[in-house]
């Protein structure tokens, strides 16, 4: 796998440290409300995200020419399922990779999971960040990543896409960029506004988003029908090597 690595910025963990953080209280506000014209991906999505964020993605997802949709798969998410994700992931990598040393498992890791136990807290947990799809009428994705699957399509700027695949994630790209968003160059999918990460990308010292909570009887049902499915993730490093 190939990508322009010239094109957005890196942002390694010590740099989303060094970002300061003045949260100014924004509030957490339901997607279903406050973008009505997002999709989410799939049944029990998290459905919450800063205001800000909101009133962005709506901006974006109208902006789309006709026949096409901006769909989310997530948002904010819990702390609790940020720790759970990091640690499944931890674990997939020592199945699939035994022999790797803790200090290289943790940077493979950290590429696609924001870790837990850093100063800047993970975009999903801040409320900041949606990871984003196109999806047609009929709720179907559009293709952005052939002929890769798995981690070898995550890369924004992969090489040797096709030329509808391509299409399709420039049209999204340039899309969310141009309402404010940044996108994280590892994953084309993520895309935030606020938080550490948006900071580092966009060359600023300062973000206005940290971590952010909700009621957990808002989210609980959720979680669990999330917990259940989750349980039976697949090795993603069983599929690829990253």
């Amino acid at each position: 796998m190939k990508w322009d690595r010239s094109q957005g910025r890196p942002e390694p963990i010590r740099a989303l440290n060094r970002v300061k953080e003045s949260d100014n209280g924004e509030p957490l506000v339901d997607m279903k409300l406050a973008c009505p014209s997002v999709k989410a991906l799939r049944p029990g999505t998290l459905t919450w995200c800063r205001e800000s964020v909101a009133e962005m993605a709506e901006a974006a997802a109208r902006s789309l020419p006709s026949g096409i949709f901006l769909a989310y798969s997530e948002a904010w998410r819990p702390w609790k399922r940020q720790k759970m994700i990091y640690d499944q992931m931890f674990e997939m990598l020592e199945e699939a990779r035994p022999g790797l040393s803790y200090a290289a498992k943790r940077r493979i890791v950290c590429r696609w999971v924001a870790p837990v136990d850093q100063k800047a807290p993970p975009g999903h947990c801040t409320g900041a960040a949606l990871d984003v799809y196109l999806i047609d009428k009929d709720g179907e994705q559009l293709d952005m990543v052939s002929p890769y699957e798995r981690f070898n399509a995550a890369p924004t700027h992969v090489l040797g896409l096709t030329e509808t695949a391509r299409s399709n994630r420039m049209l999204m790209y340039e899309t969310m960029l141009a309402v404010g968003f940044s996108n994280c160059r590892d994953e084309f999918w993520h895309y935030s506004f606020g938080d550490a990460g948006w900071a580092v990308r966009t060359g600023h010292d300062s973000c206005q988003y940290g971590l952010v909570t909700l009621d957990e009887a808002l989210w609980h049902e959720a979680q669990v029908a999330w917990e259940e499915a989750f349980a039976t993730r697949p090795n993603p490093f069983l599929a690829s090597r990253p």
